[in-house]
This record gives C-alpha cells, structure tokens and sequence, in this order.
C-alpha cells in the first residue's frame, strides 16, 4: 500500500541533490546509441500491455514530405483568448476540442470535417465546411479529435495507424467564415488516445504536445527518434527507411535526457521516449521543437502554463517489488528539464496542479494507476495521499519525495472504480467508489491546501463527476432511481459543507469527457454564486459499455444556480428523427462525444452533432430560440 511504501524508506535526499540544475542529455547520437544497446543487454525491453485497440485495417492518404529544419520556440507571456467556450482545467491553457470560436462564426469539427456557423449576429447561417485532411486523399486510416484556433489559423489534430504518427492539419479561415486548407505535418509518435486527457494544449501562438514513443533497439535509431515532416503529395509511408521517408530531427540527442538515477539502474526501464513538442503557428512554414525524456511506457500528463509534467510509473525498480516513479517537469521555454522520484501514481490530469505562486507541485496519488492509456484512468487501486513539491525539488531525478511531502487521505468503500479528483482555490475535491445506479450516497472528501481538517461530505446520488461553479465545486451522478443529481460542495466558509441537491429525472450524463460541462457565473456574481451550468444528458445510454465513454448526448441540460439555489432551467433536444446520411468518409466514431454546451457573451447554444441550438434564457427558463442543421448532403462536394 502506499502509506506502507512512504514509511518503508523514502527518505529525503540531501538538499545538494534535490537542487541540481537538471538532467542530463547525451552528447551525441553515439552516446545515446551507446547506451541503448548497453541497456538492451542488460535489460530487454518488455513487450507494451494493454495497448488500445488497433482502428481497422485502412488504406492511408499520402505522408508527408521533408519539412524546414526546426528552430527554437519559445513560449512568451501570450496567453489563450479568454472567455473561452471551452471548459478548460487551465483558465490560461486551452485544450484541443471539437468547437471553437472565431471572431463571429464558430468553428466545429465532427466527423472528419470541419464546419462554420455564423452567429455574429440574430440568427445563425451555415457558412462553409471542408474535409478536416489534406485535399486529393481521403482521410482513411487516420482519426481526427481535436481542434485548436489560433489567429486565422484552424488545427486539426488527428492520429494515422497507417503512418504511425500524429497528423497536424493546418487551415486558414477569414473573416466571413471561409476556409482554406494551407498544409499537413506528422510528428513521429505513438497513438495519443486517452478516455480522459487530450493530446494537444495552446497558449497564445505556440502549439503543444505530449506524444510517446516506443524504442526498439533493434531498429534503426534514426527512425525512431522525434521528428516532423510536411505533406507534399508524395507517397511515403511509415515503412520506408530512415532518410526516405520524409522526416527531420527536431530532437537531437542533444534534447534526450535521463535521470542519473535511471542511468545507473540495469534493469530500469527505458523502453519509452516520452516526448514534450513545441510548435509556432506563427511561423510561415510551420517548426517544431522537441524535449525527451528516457522511461517506461506507463505514463500520465498534465500541461500547466509553463511547463508539462509527466508522471512515468515503474520507472526505477525498489525492493519486494515497490517500484518508483519518476515525475519530470519540462520548461515551455526549452531550458533543461527536471526530475524526482516519487511512489504511487496519479489518476488523470486533474491529479495534477501547479501553484505558481508557490512555486509547487501539489500530485494527487494512489497505490496503483493504470496511467492516460484508453480507458485506464477509470480504474485506480489502493492508499490515496496528496503530493506537495517545491519546484526546486526537480533536479537530477536523485531526490526521492520524502514521508513529509504525503499527506494520507481516506477513501470511501470499494475506492477502485470512479475515482474523481479536481483541485479548485485552495481546496482539493474528490470522490472514489461510487458507482452511478448503485448506491445511495457517496462520500466526497474536501482538501484545504494552506492545512486544516479534510472535510467528509455525504452526497445524495453517486460521483461520476466533479468541476468548479465559481469559487464552489459540483459533484454529479446518479442515484438508485435512475436520477441525475447535481450537488454542490459550498468552499467558500470556515468548513466545506453540502450545498444544494437538485435530481433531473430518468437521465444520465450523455458524455463523460471534461469539455461537456461548462458553467458561466452571472455578470457580477464575483464569487459564482449564481450562474447557468450546461451538460449533455441522455434518457437511455443502452446497454453498450462503450456508451458511458462515447456519449449519447440526446439534449443539453441546463440548471441556474441562484445565491447558491439551483433550480431547472429546461433542456434543448436533439431532433434525431431528422438526422441524415452524411456521407462520413473518415474518422467516423464521436471518440470525443459530440455534444456540448455553449456560452457566447449572453447567448446559449447547444451542440448536438449536426445540430445546432440557440436558446433564449429569461426568467429562469431557457426555450428554443433558433436551430440549425447543417450536416452536409451525402456525396456532396468539398
């Protein structure tokens, strides 16, 4: 168990140790080349586990061609736009998602394409829609799932079996909503798919992304190692021999860190280059620089507005089988990254926050986590503590977080499954072993940061959710008679305490994934205490496992909450009877739901796959002001 792990012996290292500069990179491709094949002696790789289901076999579009060589990029004080419509876990870091805004259109990304709906002004138009690839292929063989905007530039992110890599799909839209497709790139990398976390993060112009990357060293290394490539038109594929196939270096060895202590190990894992990629879409022709970390394939991340921290489990092994983990942090600003050795691993993303003004970590843990592998972070096991980390803890990957930086939190019966976390002010809000339809109650557990009593608060219904309304959280589930509740944990007193319950009838969530929800404090609510909040809910999920991750979204509930008082405010529907052959030609699973909430200045739309809502909200009530469909005509044209 983890309490049993901290008192075993994680001891703290000497100050010296947990202060050096950083990790160190190999000097050349040689050295690191070197000790790879020194490793695999010593060591041989172990075959991956648990990968996500491989997509079918499929027919890919072209690769890329060779790109310009990287600069260096440089994340500057240039922040996201804000408000966003996207319910984001960094007010400053936007996340990769399948709507968007610019200027008066927004922008949303479903089923292989791209769409514009004006709704700069009463009414709402369908403006333009293009395929979210590369013109003259057909998108077979790759998923696209998430979507960024930035200036007058449109992301597309999306994943190639067929080419092995991540696909960055560039498009320039103007001022009437027009697009125009402008170019592609693939970064070498390992399927990014997580049921929880998503594969790319924006601030201000600098693009960012978390990929993996399996090593084998019987391989070349060369077409192995971080790298892009610009999509001409020419056929290459991910077979082709390193130096045909079109990719450039944009990590040298140089950028390929490990800690010492892993260095050291014989039998430390390595079979995984954890790889940290900034790109500048400011830049004329797009350049990439890549940051990587050596370790072993189980792995969480989390991107705050300097820097991304990935939590790499089973990374050095311990006595009686109490393996450690080691925590790298990774400057946006390409300086030297850092590392520490800890036990246990986090959940999710939402395990992670970083006090900037502290200059602190604060990792929430448990005994055992599956990592950011498709569907893994549903399941935890074991002792849960909170991890508090100064900065300056991240060194050589020498110091090994002590018994003092653990604080053990209690955990409710049966804690393995749905175990929800989310750090809010300066409290920490979880929940774990509750099970929608199943229970009762469910017991939720407040944090404060600054110390204190952890509060333990009884919940109506069960958690499948938790997010912030303001400076308070909501815990959302089901209860025994199939009713959505919504309650809300009050933080703002001396003690945390149970707010509101309200219960919306025979309903469930109809998508699970951060981004669904969005809550908008009312204009002069400082502190949140009265607002609207929206979520996808669905009258029948079915009977498919598959249908509590996908999302079935039939409507979009929204609540108001007054003085803390939520009452209903109503729902807009999807009309499914409506719905039409779109003629789908690539990427045809909603993998990231496709139903959300949107607050745009003082109107609310709903978004329901092809359909698009507009609700008008007075005296508390919302009802239907407009809708649009704008799924395209089958065989229609691009």
């Amino acid at each position: 168990m983890l309490a049993a792990l901290i008192c075993a012996g994680a001891l703290p290292a000497p100050r010296a140790q947990a202060q050096t500069a950083g990790l160190r990179a190999f000097a050349s491709d040689q050295e690191l080349v070197a000790f790879l094949k020194r490793r695999a002696r010593q060591h041989p790789a172990p075959m991956p586990a648990d990968l996500p289901p491989p997509a079918p076999t499929m027919v890919m579009a072209p690769p890329s061609a060779p790109g310009a060589a990287s600069e260096a990029v440089v994340v500057t004080g240039t922040r996201a736009p804000s408000p966003s419509i996207t319910n984001t876990q960094e007010a400053d870091v936007d996340e990769g998602g399948i709507v968007k805004v610019h200027g008066n259109h927004l922008v949303v990304l479903r089923r292989g394409r791209l769409f514009t709906i004006r709704v700069g002004d009463a009414g709402m138009r369908a403006v333009d829609h293009v395929d979210a690839f590369p013109p003259g292929t057909d998108g077979d063989g790759a998923w696209y799932d998430e979507m960024l905007v930035s200036g007058d530039h449109v992301i597309v992110v999306g994943f190639s079996y067929e080419r092995g890599g991540t696909e960055i799909n560039r498009f320039r839209i103007d001022a009437n909503g027009r697009l125009r497709y402008e170019d592609s790139h693939h970064l070498r990398s390992n399927d990014y798919y997580s049921s929880s976390n998503y594969a790319s993060r924006l601030i201000g112009s600098k693009l960012i992304f978390y990929t993996p990357l399996d090593l084998d060293i019987s391989e070349p290394l060369a077409g192995q190692l971080p790298a892009l490539r610009r999509w001409t038109g020419k056929d290459l594929d991910r077979y082709a021999d390193p130096g045909n196939d079109g990719f450039q270096r944009i990590a040298p060895a140089a950028r390929v860190y490990v800690p010492e202590p892993v260095r050291r190990a014989p039998d430390a894992d390595i079979s995984t280059l954890h790889t940290v990629t900034v790109c500048d879409l400011a830049a004329p022709r797009l350049s990439c620089r890549a940051t990587a970390v050596l370790g072993s394939g189980s792995r969480n991340f989390y991107v705050s507005g300097n820097a991304v921290y990935v939590w790499i489990g089973e990374a050095l092994p311990g006595r009686n089988g109490n393996d450690r983990a080691m925590l790298y942090r990774m400057p946006l600003d390409g300086s030297r990254p850092g590392a520490l050795q800890a036990w246990g691993g986090p959940v999710d993303q939402f395990s992670f926050r970083e006090d900037r003004a502290r200059r602190a970590l604060d990792v929430v843990v448990r005994a055992d986590s599956g990592g950011d592998w498709m569907w893994r972070p549903e399941v935890s096991y074991g002792d849960a503590a909170l991890l508090h980390l100064p900065l300056s803890a991240f060194g050589n990957g020498s110091y090994l977080a002590s018994r003092r930086t653990y604080r053990a939190l209690p955990l409710g019966k049966g804690a393995s499954w749905s175990f929800h976390n989310r750090f809010m002010g300066r409290h920490l809000v979880y929940s774990a072993g509750s099970f929608a339809g199943e229970e009762s109650s469910a017991a939720v557990f407040a944090v404060p940061l600054d110390g204190g009593l952890i509060s333990r608060i009884s919940a109506p219904h069960a958690v499948d959710r938790i997010d912030i309304i303001g400076s308070d959280a909501v815990v959302i589930g089901n209860d025994k008679e199939d009713r959505l509740g919504f309650s809300a944990v009050e933080l703002a007193g001396s003690q945390p305490r149970l707010g509101d319950t309200y219960f919306l009838p025979a309903a469930r969530e109809g998508e699970r994934r951060s981004q669904a929800f969005f809550y908008r404090p009312d204009p002069g609510s400082a502190d949140g205490a009265s607002g609207t909040l929206g979520l996808p809910v669905t009258r029948d999920l079915g009977n498919s496992p598959a249908a509590r991750f996908l999302g079935s979204g039939s409507a979009v509930a929204f609540l108001r909450r007054d003085a803390r008082r939520f009452t209903p405010a109503g729902e807009l529907s999807a009309h499914a009877e409506t719905a039409r052959d779109d003629g789908c030609k690539a990427s045809c699973v909603d993998w990231y739901g496709n139903a959300r909430p949107i607050f745009l200045g003082d109107r609310v739309f709903a978004l329901m796959g092809y359909e698009l809502v507009e609700g008008k909200l007075g005296n508390g009530r919302i009802r239907e002001f407009a809708r649009l469909d704008f799924a395209p005509t089958a065989g229609a044209r691009q």
